[in-house]
């Protein structure tokens, strides 16, 4: 793999991997797409993948360092409203990561397969913007009977709930940021708090992957030039991920109104576009 071709897929997993428009759908139909020819397979490709999603993780906890930090002081400080705010927002992000923990162990090894089929990828980030337009929907109608809030008044079923949505980005092409904003928004939050929490929720899972990946990694090995582009590549992906990041959360904060519809219609156009191509090339 070049480096320049390391450089752009990690600017591309640091975007995709936050916007609600699917990493993994994005890592599967463009190589198909446009011929990169990159074998997913190849020994040399898993530290590469592992170095990405580590400067992805390393992104979210930069950002939200204030939140992690307020939620460690929390646990060991006297009571107060404080603390009781830091240790609710920590228990939620447990309830939320459970199910895609649980679910992910049981069911990882039988949707694997779905995993290297661009059509199956292109027809579910079709899907994926129907879900984040009925999403800003549904919410519209919930918001018309209760004021959508931050995380204090998310309980424990709602964090529970955005973690089975968490779930559908199993599939390839479903956003998994997208479908816990969705979770979010349907649970109470509105967007801001929505991105926020997801961003929080995605830090453990993240993180967690790439760290079930390192024994693979210590068995694979990499070359030396591979190495550098890897950690390059992290680099890359780290900052884009700090970008994205940042953007998100401005953008969420300055739209309440059917915040999620740009990225819908993008879904369409691409995965749609994708399918049509795919199907008659």
């Amino acid at each position: 793999m070049s480096l320049l071709l390391a450089v752009f897929i990690a600017v591309l997993q640091g975007v995709t991997e936050l916007f609600p428009v699917s990493s993994l759908g994005h890592a599967v139909i463009l190589p198909a797409i446009f011929g990169w020819g990159i074998d997913q397979r190849a020994p040399e490709f898993l530290p590469f993948l592992v170095v990405l999603h580590l400067g992805t993780a390393v992104a979210l906890l930069a950002f939200f360092w204030r939140d992690w930090w307020t939620i460690a002081v929390g646990l060991l400080s006297r009571p107060s409203a404080e603390r009781d705010a830091s240790r609710h927002t920590l228990l939620m992000v447990v309830v939320a990561t459970l199910p895609a923990v649980v679910l992910g162990f049981l069911f990882e090894h039988r949707l694997k397969d779905l995993f290297g089929v661009p059509l199956i990828a292109a027809g579910f980030l079709f899907v994926n913007g129907f879900l984040l337009f009925a999403g800003e929907r549904l919410r519209r109608r919930q918001s018309e009977s209760r004021t959508p809030g931050d995380l204090s008044r998310l309980g424990w079923r709602g964090a529970l709930a955005i973690g089975l949505w968490q779930c559908t980005a199993f599939l390839p092409g479903i956003s998994r940021s997208g479908a816990t904003m969705v979770g979010g928004l349907l649970s109470g939050l509105n967007h801001r708090a929505s991105a926020h929490f997801s961003f929080l929720i995605a830090t453990p899972v993240i993180l967690g992957a790439a760290i079930l990946e390192l024994p693979k990694l210590m068995r694979v090995g990499a070359s030396s030039s591979m190495a550098e582009v890897s950690a390059i590549g992290g680099v890359a992906a780290g900052l884009t991920a700090y970008a994205s990041i940042a953007f998100l959360m401005r953008y969420f904060g300055k739209h309440e109104f059917e915040a999620l519809d740009p990225f819908a219609y993008y879904c369409w156009v691409a995965g749609g576009g994708a399918v049509i191509y795919l199907v008659v090339t």
